[in-house]
């Protein structure tokens, strides 16, 4: 991605200036050709001086969240735009987003727009946050829509972090299985081992097969830990081809019980970001652009991205939805009747609404449901371990009695 500053006409005849970032000038065209403006020129913007405006900084959600809460406060109280980003820069706490926030203060000063200003520091403002700001700007209603977007950052985060947190216990648990289980057969069982071969009886099936086992995996650890290590690196490169990312995305909705769980955030996320953008004055092909973006599955943006288009030909929403397979009808159907009545944006939010509850209850039933599952694994290997080491035991005892 690159920053291009063009120059073009508005619906008024007015020439409007400003910088936007895309992957090529044609794609920045593109998107302002959608947004209604005569394109005069467009050009790659020279990067000047050590490069700071380009740094990449790591700002979190919850820094973003304050930043957009405080300044919408603050202009809504009527306080100068430029004013109220000089106060936020004094007070932020987060270094990172302290001098970006400098930055774009200074370049609203020099005469940039907000939005513009702030699509020079894309590590930082995502192109969602850059076009409700647009929106709001040329609407007259800046601190309104940056309170929305505080809210939408806030409930997706929050979506987040309830995912995050309801996996840690289950991958603990996993975690300790798998460690115990190795520790088993690495150390106790050649111990058991060596007292077996001074009986020098028979041993059970069971027996051999763990011991087996046991040898296996300490002969072959070193190349066992090399080749998951190789195979993980390799995987992980794959996922970031195009193709890969296409194939894992498609194996996410697939994959039993967890499957719908990840269809159900795809689709919260799609109608939660759609509702924001569409309430916010961002044109419905625009906006479409965005969700598709900002969808974090390529399944999902692949079908969106379809629906754009079929959009742009003249079709209503809900019928490219509807052909893709992707969306369960009662979102589409939803959708369907928000476009007749004209309120697209309140049944998107509802829809956001409904699949939050969704994914919630998923992620309690499958915490509940791993946390048997888990120990009943743990049961039946330890249990097969120690079973299988004190057979032998058992039948020397038996011989002894008799």
């Amino acid at each position: 991605m690159a920053l291009y500053r063009y120059t073009a006409k508005d619906k008024d005849g007015k020439t409007v200036a400003g910088m936007l970032e895309g992957a090529s000038d044609s794609e920045v065209a593109e998107y302002l050709h959608g947004s209604g403006l005569v394109v005069i020129a467009i050009e790659a913007a020279k990067t000047k001086g050590r490069g700071s405006k380009s740094k990449k900084h790591r700002v979190k959600t919850d820094d973003l969240v304050i930043f957009s809460r405080q300044l919408a406060t603050m202009i809504d109280a009527g306080v100068n735009l430029v004013q109220a980003l000089g106060t936020l820069s004094e007070q932020m706490e987060n270094a990172g987003l302290k001098q970006v926030v400098a930055s774009v203060k200074q370049d609203i000063e020099a005469g940039m727009n907000f939005c513009d200003a702030l699509a020079k520091h894309p590590s930082v403002f995502s192109e969602l946050f850059i076009n409700m700001s647009r929106a709001g700007e040329a609407s007259g209603m800046l601190g309104e829509v940056l309170d929305r977007l505080a809210t939408y950052l806030e409930k997706t985060a929050a979506l987040a972090r309830k995912i995050r947190s309801s996996m840690v216990y289950p991958v603990i648990v996993v975690s300790m299985a798998i460690l115990i289980t190795a520790f088993l057969l690495i150390n106790v069982v050649p111990t058991f081992k060596s007292v077996f071969e001074q009986l020098g009886s028979t041993l059970p099936l069971p027996t051999q097969i763990l011991i087996g086992i046991s040898d296996a995996l300490r002969k072959y650890f070193l190349f066992l830990m090399v080749f998951l290590f190789i195979s993980g690196f390799i995987l992980a490169r794959y996922i970031k081809t195009k193709k890969g990312r296409y194939r894992f995305d498609a194996l996410k909705l697939k994959i039993p019980v967890v499957g719908p769980l990840f269809r159900k955030v795809a689709i919260a996320k799609f109608s939660r970001t759609f509702s924001t953008l569409v309430r916010s004055g961002v044109a419905v092909l625009s906006a479409l652009d965005i969700v598709a973006k900002t969808s974090g599955n390529k399944i999902i943006e692949e079908a969106v991205g379809n629906c754009r288009n079929s959009v742009h030909n003249g079709e209503p929403i809900c019928l490219p939805l509807s052909k893709s397979g992707v969306f369960p009808p009662m979102v589409y159907r939803m959708i369907e009747i928000g476009e007749k009545t004209g309120e697209l944006e309140k049944m998107l939010s509802k829809i956001a609404d409904f699949y939050d509850e969704q994914v919630d209850a998923q992620v309690s039933a499958l915490t509940s449901m791993i946390e048997p599952m888990v120990i009943a694994f743990l049961g039946v290997v330890i249990g097969g371990i120690v079973l299988s080491l004190f057979l032998p035991i058992f039948r020397i005892t038996e011989i002894v009695a008799g």
